[in-house]
């Protein structure tokens, strides 16, 4: 029997965040092997276990994958969390791709000065309320399903409610004007593994902070 996937990464969100909340969506357990400092990064990379030298890096079925997409794609095809065919997949891949777009801008908050912060944020919202979460409204209105490709819990779906939960941690009445992604999201959220995934203490990390930030800076050298 194959052993828990392992994951490599700092011990806070980033890119890896995603990855967990799709194994757990799936139900699958993982372990978590924290890089903590340059140092740990480096003996990575000089192993030789780091294809372009970067983490995340998840160790699953044999193999040790790199890049957060490849990653994702690998997870969600095999626990059929990808769509029946190819139009869905393509579907899936598209509101992946807006809804990581709007994860992304989010994920750099820390790496933004106090003043800078503010700002973005405000960008932040004014995006999710006005490109992001209005395409999610519409798709959910004109297909009339509980899901947003296929009437079936996807990849997609899980995408979504991060993004949603991440958003709602910089204003938490973001999703005001949306009230079919307000019943989305607590219809995902009582999927049962989600659900699970969404209790304390779960692998699920915290909002990252100007300390998270800090550190991520000296590990990276950035």
């Amino acid at each position: 029997m194959a052993g828990k996937p392992r994951l490599h990464y700092v011990n806070g969100r980033g890119r890896m965040e995603s990855i967990r909340w799709l194994l757990a969506a799936a139900g699958v357990e993982f372990e978590e092997e924290f890089v903590e400092t340059t140092e740990d990064l480096e003996k990575l990379r000089s192993d030789g276990v780091l294809l372009f030298q970067q983490v995340p890096m998840v160790e699953i079925d044999g193999m040790k994958i790199v890049q957060t997409r490849a990653i994702l794609n690998y997870i969600a095809e095999k626990h059929n969390l990808y769509g029946k065919d190819l139009k869905e997949r393509t579907l899936i891949n598209m509101y992946v791709e807006g809804t990581t777009d709007l994860m992304h801008m989010i994920i750099m908050l820390i790496f933004q000065t106090p003043e800078g912060k503010a700002k973005e944020i405000g960008h932040i919202i004014d995006k999710a309320t006005t490109r992001y979460f209005p395409v999610f409204e519409k798709v959910l209105k004109d297909h009339g399903q509980d899901f947003l490709v296929g009437n079936q819990f996807s990849w997609a779906d899980v995408h979504l409610l991060e993004a949603i939960l991440m958003t709602e941690e910089l204003r938490s009445d973001v999703l005001a004007k949306f009230p079919l992604l307000q019943a989305f999201k607590t219809r995902i959220s009582n999927i049962p593994t989600i659900k699970k995934f969404l209790q304390p203490g779960s692998q699920r990390k915290p909002p990252e902070d100007d300390e998270f930030g800090a550190k991520v800076k000296k590990i990276f050298n950035l």
